[in-house]
């Protein structure tokens, strides 16, 4: 049988996940690469759990890549990430480091671990023109008409992400053989030619051989967590993280983009909610996030995907040890 190449360690947010991670990595000669949609943005650690400290495993800082890669304000993207990965893994390949994937982000996952044929969607400058100067409003109604049930919220959080969402169902209705390769990215392809930068990705592949474990919790016991970590990061300043971003000059309606964190204490900052009301709605937001996150699992694996679960209950040792059997080496 093949050996695994790639080590993957998933999970829900306040699993337990990097540190983990960074057990397994200092263990097999290792780095990280960080599979999760937010922490690619510098300036916003907290509330996107960076949990910097935990790459520190017996007194050595554990090479962690994929974090801060961009200023917040930025709209990274899944396209973005799958090819940012592929130069990773050939330089931990080239240099004879053992890659570690670890996040929770479904989509950014499933690009890698299923070779996602993604291209991105070229700039329509005539139909960004034709849209200019139309609100929010007019804009969701057009988006509409393309397609009925808007899924992904973050498409109308302002007049610009619209524009990109109305350019892609557009792109997609006239190229419908390319339906399932987009990319919702908001810069043209580099190459001009998106079908090539989609093989150009794709070739880097070949030899890919992961390993995939998740670690769960109970409901309750996943519910407790994600409430102590709330209150452990707006005890960490998270606020002020938030209020920094705003100072900066990022528009509060942009930072909904960012995540839950940054939408509800933006909403308190701005006077929109009292902060026992923005702590309570933040904290069942999250605990609604784990739960579409583990949904997101589960359709992997019944999409094919073998995940090996965890108790996340177990010591973090006994963990490790459980991973090193899976992965058939000498502990």
């Amino acid at each position: 049988m093949k050996p695994y190449n790639l080590l993957t360690i998933l999970g829900p947010t306040a699993s337990g996940k990097t540190a983990l991670a960074a057990h397994l990595a200092a263990r097999l000669n290792g780095e990280v690469i960080s599979a999760d949609s937010r922490q690619v943005y510098r300036g916003m650690d907290i509330g996107t759990g960076k949990d910097l400290t935990d790459y520190w495993v017996d007194g050595r800082l554990v090479p962690v890549h994929l974090v801060d890669l961009v200023d917040a304000g930025y709209q990274y993207n899944v396209f973005e990430y799958q090819r940012d990965f592929l130069k990773v893994w050939d330089d931990l390949c080239q240099r004879g480091k053992f890659a570690v994937l670890c996040g929770g982000s479904g989509l950014y996952l499933e690009a890698v671990l299923k070779n996602f044929r993604l291209i991105r969607v070229p700039v329509n400058e005539k139909l960004r023109q034709s849209l200019q100067g139309k609100s929010l409003e007019e804009l969701t109604a057009i988006l509409k008409t393309y397609k009925q049930k808007l899924h992904n919220i973050t498409d109308i959080v302002n007049e610009k992400r619209a524009i990109r969402a109305i350019e892609i169902e557009d792109y997609c209705k006239k190229h419908p053989d390319r339906a399932d390769l987009l990319s919702t990215g908001s810069q043209p392809s580099s190459s001009g030619n998106p079908q090539a930068d989609s093989e150009n990705l794709l070739s880097g592949y070949d030899n890919l051989n992961p390993l995939i474990v998740g670690i769960k919790y109970e409901r309750e016991a996943r519910r407790e967590r994600i409430t102590q970590r709330l209150h452990q990061r707006l005890e960490e300043g998270m606020i002020g993280e938030v209020s920094h971003l705003l100072d900066q000059g990022i528009h509060p309606e942009d930072l909904v983009y960012y995540g839950l964190e940054y939408k509800y204490i933006t909403l308190y900052l701005t006077g929109e909610l009292t902060y026992p009301d923005m702590v309570e709605k933040l904290n069942i937001a999250i605990h609604q996030f784990a739960k579409r996150q583990m949904t997101w699992f589960r359709k992997m694996e019944r999409q094919g995907t073998l995940i090996h679960w965890l108790d996340g209950e177990l010591p973090l040792e006994k963990k490790v040890e459980r991973v090193m059997e899976l992965l058939n080496l000498k502990i």
